[in-house]
């Protein structure tokens, strides 16, 4: 076993377990089923301090033991879960992020920087827990273990067979997981009453063979409970998988008791004398029922099935029968479902997608050579990889994408601890997290994000009594949304605040002389002048960014990715603001023009339509079908030499709500690009976002198209230098 290999899964599954804790944490107050929640939070828990033991790094076993103790009582009702608490649980899972990340880092042992802070933690733990009101002999009473085989009977009220049934072998490697077989026999009697237990070391071997990090005791119970099978069965849920557990319900026939001694491993009279003095069955039942199997039972009679033997005792209608079969059979399929999926390291899907990108030119470059020599076999056959290759590309490119959901979940933490900084009630919607996109995309989108929903906080929403006096409810709300639209992806990130003021916003700008004080702009231009660099209207600067300080850059990073921000609001009402992006960054469906020698690459799905041109040279608009369509020339544009063909055409570009017409000499048609990013050198050149490699070995340049409708947007455009 590669230790090293272990331990990084490890640290992955750890890191997502913390996640999902947050999570949960954060929502425990809206689910519909607390105790589910609970159990949640629990169960990560549980699991870390587990894997943790398993590679002895006992700083983390130490750590997490204390808060599952603490998880463990809440489960158990005897500590009531408060705001308090769960802020105390969220430090608890920032504190483990910081183990875990200490252990990415190489460090296996404790760090003695962040011990004074782990200490206060435990101390804040130790506190919430509740003091134990029975004496410690009580609760070894109401569960007798004993080192020799016996029964401890606790009262005897109800008829023989009244009682559950349960038969326990627990797996060898179960305390090496980490597991305490005792505390799920603890936890079971809050589901009712251990009428009898019986400790089975029948497994147990010689002294000089036993290991004592293994399990070798079995336990027959007979249990008083109004509960179900299921709840039952979810008290062993950690280690369902690595122990026998056999459930047998109150009212059933004798022969299901016998049918349990036929499968057990033990000596059949011992087991029959534990269930008889478990009281489970009476001795006469037993010694008639075993009689009859051995004199009458055909060596190949079937075996009944679960749910006739629950029918035929009486207990459970067959309705009930189907449906808890048909569960069953849900949650197999789904844990063979969840068996089919993988873990791969991001670089290797990287690598994969680096490569399809060569095999798409290459298969270019052999098309164009078909072509070329007219061969019409070969051209048959380029044609045919074409295909297999757009195939391979497209499965590729599946596998790196990655539901948004993820990186939406992030900020309901950032909205808790925020809203608690600023004295504000504030709540998180989210909605469209199943949105895909590429996992590149996502990585980078997650900061500019952060920026905007701490600015919507800071300066979006207002105070309780000033949301009271305006008529609204003291809660403020800010709201993710993603959805697809025209091949991109679209995230909003809105709040219900005071919104914007234009007035202010342009009496800024005009004092700063971003525009001139007598120049009319739309509601749309004065929104979007808050992404100045520097520019804001705070009236105070707080140690969260003020709405404008900072959004150039959020701005920037945007238009990195290809993509574009907006600003839409409503004095009083609320902003909302939308950032466009491409659902990939890797390989796009382009489309080549090209004017004198120059051919650009046009991202295919933000063409509309391409129609001729026939409007005067010098003019920059039509007339589309009755709309006024503003143009952009590539030949003045980039200042490319030649004049201009006697026959051009028009792409129509949209982005957005936005339209332009993009005048070129030719059309040549649609083009698999693999997206090569421009040299440093060119990372101030406008209206490029990258390049690509032609069939023919040339490089064409990809056009900016959100950079491009910009140029149209209120400007001359001014003649750039390719």
């Amino acid at each position: 076993m590669n230790l090293d290999e272990a331990l990084q899964t490890f640290i992955t599954e750890s890191r997502e377990l913390l996640e999902e804790m947050e999570n949960a944490l954060l929502n425990v107050d809206i689910a519909g089923d607390q105790s589910e929640a609970i159990n949640a939070i629990f169960r990560a828990a549980h699991t870390i301090k587990g894997s943790a033991g398993l590679f002895s790094l006992d700083h983390i076993v130490a750590f997490t033991h204390v808060v599952e103790s603490l998880l463990d009582e809440v489960r158990d009702c005897r500590v009531v879960l408060n705001d308090e608490m769960i802020v105390l649980l969220l430090s608890c899972c920032d504190y483990l992020s910081g183990m875990t990340d200490a252990l990415a880092a190489g460090k296996l042992d404790a760090d003695p920087d962040t011990a004074p802070e782990g200490e206060m933690l435990l101390q804040q733990l130790r506190r919430h827990m509740e003091c134990p009101t029975e004496p410690a002999g009580a609760a070894a009473a109401s569960l007798a273990v004993q080192a020799e085989p016996g029964v401890q009977r606790i009262d005897k009220e109800r008829g023989d067979s009244d009682y559950w049934h349960i038969s326990l072998r627990f797996g060898r490697g179960v305390l090496q997981n980490g597991m305490d077989p005792i505390a799920f026999l603890r936890y079971l009697a809050k589901l009712g009453k251990v009428v009898g237990i019986a400790t089975v070391p029948d497994a147990l071997p010689a002294a000089e063979e036993m290991d004592a990090e293994q399990c070798y005791l079995g336990f027959e119970i007979a249990f008083d409970s109004t509960a179900d099978r299921e709840a039952i069965a979810g008290v062993f849920e950690f280690v369902q998988d690595d122990c026998e557990i056999r459930i047998i319900p109150p009212h059933s026939k004798v022969s299901h008791y016998v049918d349990l001694i036929r499968a057990l491993p033990e000596q059949d009279a011992r087991l029959g004398e534990i269930l008889v003095r478990c009281g489970s069955v009476t001795a006469h039942e037993l010694q008639g029922a075993l009689q009859h199997q051995q004199d009458d039972k055909p060596e190949d009679a079937p075996q009944q099935q679960l749910g006739s033997i629950l029918v035929d005792a009486g207990n459970v209608p067959p309705v009930v029968v189907e449906a808890a079969l048909a569960k069953q059979k849900q949650v197999s399929e789904q844990k063979a479902q969840e068996s089919r999926s993988i873990r791969v390291d991001s670089d290797k899907l990287d690598r994969l997608i680096d490569l399809v990108g060569e095999l798409i030119i290459a298969g270019a470059r052999a098309s164009m050579i078909g072509q070329k020599i007219r061969n019409t076999e070969l051209l048959e056959c380029t044609s045919t990889l074409t295909g297999l290759v757009e195939d391979v590309r497209d499965a590729a490119l599946e596998l790196r994408m990655v539901k948004i959901g993820a990186t939406f979940n992030r900020f309901q933490r950032v909205v808790h601890d925020v809203a608690r900084e600023l004295g504000k009630d504030i709540g998180l919607i989210v909605d469209g997290e199943d949105s895909e996109l590429d996992k590149t995309v996502v990585e980078k989108i997650g900061d500019p994000l952060m920026h905007l929903v701490r600015n919507a906080m800071d300066h979006g929403i207002e105070s309780a009594e000033a949301r009271i006096a305006a008529g609204k409810q003291a809660k403020g709300m800010i709201k993710l949304n993603a959805f697809h639209e025209s091949g991109s992806i679209v995230i909003e990130v809105s709040d219900d605040g005071g919104g914007l003021r234009k007035e202010k916003i342009l009496a800024k700008a005009v004092e700063r002389g971003l525009v001139e004080a007598d120049r009319k702009l739309s509601d749309s231009e004065i929104y979007n002048l808050i992404f100045e660099a520097g520019f804001s209207t705070a009236e105070k600067i707080t140690n969260l960014s003020g709405r404008g300080v900072g959004m150039d850059v959020v701005k920037r990073n945007i238009t990195a990715l290809r993509g574009s921000v907006d600003v839409t609001s409503k004095e009083g009402a609320g902003t909302t603001v939308t950032v466009r992006l491409p659902l990939t960054l890797a390989i796009i469906d382009g489309f080549l023009v090209q004017v004198g020698g120059s051919v650009f690459v046009i991202p295919l799905d933000m063409i509309e339509e391409c129609i001729e041109y026939a409007t005067e040279p010098g003019q920059d608009y039509c007339n589309l079908r009755g709309q006024v369509l503003p143009l952009v020339r590539l030949r003045e544009l980039f200042r490319i030499d030649g004049a201009s063909t006697r026959r051009e055409s028009i792409v129509v570009l949209k982005f957005g709500n936005q339209r332009a017409g993009l005048v070129v000499d030719t059309l040549l048609g649609e083009f698999q690009t693999v997206i090569k990013p421009l040299s440093p050198l060119f990372s101030e050149v406008k209206c490029i976002s990258g390049s690509t490699i032609l069939g023919s070995g040339e490089v064409a340049l990809i056009l900016d198209v959100t950079a491009l409708l910009h140029t149209v947007g209120g400007k001359a455009p001014a003649a750039l230098a390719a």
